[in-house]
Parts: structure tokens; C-alpha cells; sequence
């Protein structure tokens, strides 16, 4: 599908990302670091011609904030969607990361998304990501979460889901869509 220009970000290192701890859609506050990435992000998007584009942010905390912080003095109105808030994990949200692999035991990068009792999984998460990008009209900045931010990238760039490791994660970076090429922003 052609799109239009996508500058995606995630949030900034919150209090939960520090002590490895799943968040989901739970919540907690950025931490220093993650409010200097969120003000870096800002310096990044003074430098871009951002001329027709709109703001579009998850409703969870972390991302307002860090939109709030990013996006001030560049774009003035943001819309909060639903579609962009993180994957759901069910039973594993607040464990933390070692948690989880001591009850899993081994398994593949990133398939614990997947496998997350009561969660949404990737299907759940590809679907809103498909249906955010169908029902967008002109350049957007997104302000969004590591897992859903990977995913809108893989469907932007017609990617199998099974790909997801492939492409960079990170906070305080920016990851562009132009023209079906995927680059980064620092």
C-alpha cells in the first residue's frame, strides 16, 4: 500500500524499562534519561521539514509525555489513537523480562509476545497497525511503543511478522518511512 511519510519514535526510557519490567498497557513515568531522549527527539524534528504533517500518539502516559516534550514547538495539535498503544500481554504484564524467561524457558527473540497468556499477540497487534496506516491521509509523526513501533514499520514495508527481529528498536531515535525505505534519525 502506498503510504504516506512516517517519522515513528518510542517513548522514552520509563521507570519500568530500567528494571526490565513489562509494561503492556500499564504505565510509569519516564525517567531522566527518558525525558533528556524525549527533549533529543525534539532537536531531531527541529531539523526536518515537518510541513503537512500530523501528530499521532498513543493514549498511554509514557507516549504523551514523551510527545508532549518531542513534538512542543514543532507540531502544535496531537491526536491520541487507540490502534497505537502497545501489545497487551495479559497474565505477563508487570513481570519483569528474567520473569518471564525463567517461565518459558528458551525460546526464539521476541516470541514471548507471542505467547503471553491472555495477550493480543502479533496478530492482534498487526491488525491495529494495518488499520491505523489504512485510515491514515498525509505525513505523520508517530509517537508510539518498541513493539507496536516495530510493527507499523514491518507493515509499512510489507514485512512477514516472522521478520520482526529484523528490524532496530531504540528510544530516543527516530525511524523514517519515505518511498518503502526505512531509515534512522539521531
Amino acid at each position: 500500500m502506498p503510504l504516506p511519510d512516517l517519522l515513528i519514535m518510542r517513548h522514552g526510557e520509563t521507570e519500568w524499562n530500567l528494571a526490565g519490567r513489562w509494561q503492556g498497557h500499564l504505565d510509569s513515568p519516564l525517567t531522566t534519561k527518558g525525558i533528556d531522549q524525549a527533549k533529543h527527539l525534539n532537536t531531531i524534528l527541529q531539523a526536518q521539514d515537518l510541513d503537512g504533517f500530523t501528530a499521532r500518539i498513543s493514549p498511554q502516559g509514557r507516549a504523551v509525555h514523551t510527545a508532549a516534550l518531542a513534538l512542543g514547538g514543532v507540531i502544535g495539535h496531537m491526536h491520541t489513537d487507540p490502534d497505537l498503544a502497545e501489545i497487551t500481554i495479559g497474565d505477563w504484564t508487570g513481570w519483569t523480562r528474567a520473569a518471564i524467561h525463567e517461565h518459558t524457558g528458551p525460546v526464539p527473540e521476541f516470541a514471548h509476545y507471542d505467547l503471553a497468556p491472555g495477550g493480543e499477540g502479533y496478530a492482534g497487534l498487526r491488525q491495529r497497525c494495518v488499520r491505523f496506516l489504512e485510515n491514515l491521509n498525509g505525513p505523520a509523526v508517530v509517537v508510539t511503543h518498541g513493539m507496536t513501533s516495530r510493527m507499523l514499520r514491518m507493515v509499512a514495508l510489507d514485512m512477514p511478522t516472522s521478520d520482526i527481529a529484523k528490524l532496530p528498536g531504540g528510544q530516543g531515535v527516530i525511524f523514517k518511512i519515505s518511498d518503502g525505505k526505512h531509515s534512522i534519525l539521531k
